[in-house]
């Protein structure tokens, strides 16, 4: 485990313990809710979830993208579903111009919030993928963390992702596989709702695949994801 994954854990276990509240109580709450939050419409349960005033997913960047921030260049990027802000901040802080869009209003308003606390600016709009305006040819790179929605809705959306992406244009994502189902430790949990390599591999032609992978690793982000988690991972370069 990285210093940096190990402090985050300590963090999150230390805030638990300071409520009075252990790991087994915290997973207990969190089943008892997913019944009644799995009823509600997709816009409302996130609506419900970035609503509170703690960061579900944290607000360090995912570690995927921290590792490859790289291969993105300098440019203008745009981060799909982005959330709380964590990703789309951690760019702004780097250097990027960025732009996010995410379907909840409380989701932008914390993108918003963090992007102040941290001293950036981040372009944060609401928007549904499954028929938001991504341009053509616009984006220098386009970021998709955790980004599941229904497979009618995901294929159109990566059709449009390629379209979108300018000359030479990189798009990173991380999503949970069919095996990350029943773990308990975050993501959909239905398999229809998750992603494959060889799935992503016709959905995003004829991106050029710098990575593309199914692995297990662990995934410590905020009270949303936590733990051991099955991910694939691609990073696909337009050709110029």
């Amino acid at each position: 485990m990285s210093v940096q994954r190990q402090e985050r854990r300590e963090r999150f276990e230390a805030h638990d313990a300071e409520e009075g509240k252990g790991r087994r109580c915290r997973n207990s709450r969190k089943e008892a809710l997913v019944p009644a939050m799995s009823q509600l419409p997709p816009r409302a349960m996130w609506e419900e979830r970035y609503g509170a005033e703690e960061f579900v997913f944290g607000t360090d960047p995912n570690d995927f993208l921290r590792a490859n921030l790289s291969t993105l260049g300098s440019g203008n990027v745009l981060c799909l579903a982005e959330g709380e802000g964590r990703n789309a901040v951690f760019l702004a802080e780097n250097g990027l111009s960025v732009s996010s869009v995410d379907l909840t209003e409380s989701g932008v308003a914390k993108t918003h919030r963090l992007a102040t606390e941290r001293g950036v600016v981040v372009d944060a709009v609401t928007g549904d993928l499954a028929d938001f305006d991504l341009g053509v040819a616009k984006w220098d790179a386009i970021v998709s963390i955790f980004a599941h929605t229904p497979p009618s809705i995901r294929i159109d959306l990566h059709r449009r992702v390629v379209d979108a992406l300018a000359p030479g244009g990189v798009f990173l994502l991380e999503a949970y596989t069919p095996a990350q189902v029943g773990r308990g430790t975050g993501g959909p949990q239905v398999p229809e709702l998750t992603m494959t390599a060889e799935g992503l591999r016709g959905e995003l032609a004829p991106l050029e695949f710098l990575t593309i992978q199914e692995l297990e690793r662990e995934v410590i982000e905020g009270p949303g994801h936590t733990g051991e988690g099955a991910v694939v991972q691609v990073i696909a370069r337009k050709a110029e």
